[in-house]
């Protein structure tokens, strides 16, 4: 059994939104150096030109890529062997997404749903956790804009639609989000499962390294089809026209009912803002 500290929990977190906020991964800057490269519309190149640039005065001045620094979403696997001792983790979590966006200056979205009084300092989060074989924890750090989560679409398909309808959803989804999204967006889906669970595997995938290939070669290649189709809309980057739409579409599945085919799109905007570390 190994003990870990709730003070290292919540430093974690905090570091994780603090970085997360502020520094784009290397993985999406080089799908929109590619994209840029490709592009063939003026509008679009200006716009990706203009993310990149954003993107890098945010990390040199560490400050937000974007104005909403969204809902703190947070993943952890946690080993079944690890014993957190000095409190209550779930404070804890609280306390480090609290100070990341105090310290950080990060705008604090966070409000009761019906009444629309603000916590004001974006505290609930989101948290997911799955227990995992091991004595060690993983944390992820998925700061959510809702630009694009509320572009976010669960569609309950009938057995019979099958792949191409689960191909149809999704493209359609894209397709009626237009603009709003701030694309070129990230697509996640989830596939199978329960409407919850569905919905929970579209989140997650999004934590994928971006344009990262699904390990399963039969989802591997819908990502690729659906990227090429979503592209062929002519959206374009923040809806202004081209071929980059999309940098990348992620698909998890799982099993499901003999009656349902649930289909889930998380959509992602191009700060595909993920950050994890291992204590």
């Amino acid at each position: 059994m190994r003990e870990i500290d709730i003070a290292q929990v919540s430093d974690t977190v905090c570091s994780l939104f603090r970085s997360a906020c502020c520094e784009i991964g290397d993985d999406v800057l080089s799908q929109l150096r590619r994209n840029l490269e490709t592009e063939e519309s003026p509008f679009g190149r200006a716009v990706l030109q203009q993310l990149l640039d954003n993107d890098r005065l945010a990390a040199e001045k560490q400050m937000p890529i974007c104005q909403d620094t969204g809902m703190a979403v947070i993943f952890m696997e946690i080993g079944q062997d690890v014993h957190f001792t000095g409190g209550d983790v779930n404070a804890a979590i609280e306390d480090g997404v609290r100070r990341a966006y105090r310290d950080g200056c990060f705008r604090a979205s966070v409000l009761t749903p019906l009444e629309r009084v603000n916590t004001k300092d974006n505290t609930p989060a989101i948290v997911h956790m799955k227990l995992v074989p091991g004595e060690q924890v993983r944390i992820t750090a998925a700061p959510k804009g809702f630009g694009s989560e509320n572009m976010s679409r669960l569609w309950m398909l009938t057995p019979s639609q099958g792949v191409e309808g689960v191909k149809e959803a999704i493209v359609e989804t894209v397709r009626l989000a237009g603009g709003n999204p701030c694309p070129p967006v990230v697509v996640g889906v989830g596939i199978g499962g329960t409407a919850e669970c569905a919905m929970l595997m579209a989140k997650h995938s999004l934590t994928r390294e971006c344009g990262e290939p699904s390990s399963d070669p039969m989802l591997a290649e819908m990502e690729r089809e659906l990227l090429a189709r979503i592209n062929d809309l002519g959206i374009g980057p923040q809806g202004l026209g081209g071929r980059t739409t999309a940098l990348a579409v992620h698909i998890e599945q799982m099993h499901t009912h003999i009656a349902g085919l649930p289909v889930a799109v998380n959509m992602q905007c191009h700060a595909a803002r993920h950050k994890s570390a291992v204590i």
